[in-house]
């Protein structure tokens, strides 16, 4: 049995009323309502009014398919999808229905009260279905936004453009700070770029990573924060990049610092063939030697300040290095060309491995240190 004609009207009647219960129910059980402020309380009001009147249009046409998610839901602005959650706004329509529900004895004959009971629980079910709709475009929305927020604050960091716009967009996106930071740079992965983008972010949101990454060409660029242990979050992250060398910066704290970090890292990423060992990921610190035979300055720079001046400083260990690097690698020949002892060749060895961050006995150490004498003596 269907609703007679009289059941619209009178529901009608008491779209007020049921609208007040219906917000008073809501004070009652639904603690987050208490945390909206005064406009917010007017909108969850004005979708309730508007489901009710909603249902009332479509009792009048059961069989049609009701627009609900304009009808009800155009009743607040969009800002309400930021304010509330799904879960929050699920809650709101079960209360209104609940409340709907409840006035079936007191407003419709005993005759209709079947019909119209099945008749809300119809469209109960396809109010929540708009709901979900509605949250289902905000996020979309909020996630092409956001994506192309992120790439314009990336090309800013690259650009060395920031200013307190940047950094404001940099804080709507949801980047907590306060931790170190690093630039990670790779190659992009192969497909769609954007869902290698959407890949990343997540892997990142696993790890309790702040992410902000885009591709340029074909290189993936990320700025990783939230950061403990900056080499370990570019391991977690390396194996999302495509196919080649992954280079992660040294740790920045700041986002004006950023910028340069950024500059070594993709000089790093250039670079990173010339070492067929590399690990991946590899530091930027790691990649000197081929950075500054690559033509960066910056890396030759710090290659001197390392290395040179240090041992320049010292002319026994600037003799010890020369010798043992450069003629013969062995602690013998190296205290005989010396006239020393070899315990003292190798008290110097470790005293310019303390000094300068590299070991003159280990392979890669040895290159390093050598190119950084090799660029000290040409400046």
């Amino acid at each position: 049995m269907s609703p007679t004609a009289n059941t619209s009207p009178r529901l009608t009647q008491a779209t007020g009323s049921l609208t007040t219960a219906a917000t008073r129910l809501m004070e009652e059980g639904l603690p987050w309502y208490h945390d909206l402020g005064a406009q917010e309380r007017a909108w969850v009001a004005s979708v309730a009014q508007a489901g009710i009147t909603a249902f009332i249009t479509w009792l009048e046409n059961p069989t049609s398919q009701p627009a609900l998610t304009t009808n009800v839901f155009g009743a607040a602005p969009r800002e309400l999808a930021r304010v509330i959650s799904l879960e929050q706004t699920v809650a709101l329509v079960r209360t209104t229905i609940a409340v709907v529900e409840s006035a079936v004895d007191e407003i419709v004959p005993l005759e209709e009260r079947p019909a119209l009971r099945e008749a809300i629980l119809r469209y109960s079910r396809e109010i929540a279905f708009s709901a979900a709709e509605v949250y289902a475009r905000a996020a979309e929305a909020r996630g092409a936004w956001d994506a192309r927020l992120e790439a314009l604050v990336i090309d800013a960091l690259l650009r060395d453009e920031l200013d307190e716009s940047v950094l404001g967009r940099i804080t709507a996106l949801g980047w907590s700070g306060g931790t170190a930071m690093v630039v990670i740079t790779g190659p992009s992965p192969a497909g769609d770029p954007e869902t290698a983008l959407v890949v990343l972010r997540r892997a990142a949101e696993t790890y309790g990573i702040d992410l902000l990454t885009g591709i340029h060409g074909t290189t993936l660029l990320a700025v990783a924060g939230q950061l403990a242990d900056p080499a370990k979050a570019a391991r977690l992250l390396a194996p999302h990049f495509g196919s080649g060398p992954v280079v992660f910066s040294s740790a920045v704290t700041t986002f004006g610092e950023v910028p340069e970090a950024a500059r070594a890292a993709l000089s790093g990423l250039r670079a990173a063939p010339g070492w067929a060992g590399a690990p991946r990921p590899v530091a930027t610190s790691e990649l000197l030697p081929e950075r500054a035979l690559a033509g960066d300055q910056e890396a030759a720079a710090e290659l001197i300040r390392l290395i040179y001046t240090p041992l320049a400083a010292d002319a026994a260990l600037m003799a010890t290095a020369s010798s043992y690097l450069e003629q013969t690698t062995s602690l013998e020949a190296t205290a005989r060309a010396l006239f020393i002892h070899p315990n003292t060749v190798r008290y110097r060895l470790r005293r310019i491995a303390d000094l300068t961050g590299f070991s003159p006995t280990d392979n890669r150490g040895n290159y390093t240190i050598r190119l950084g004498l090799t660029l000290g003596r040409l400046l």
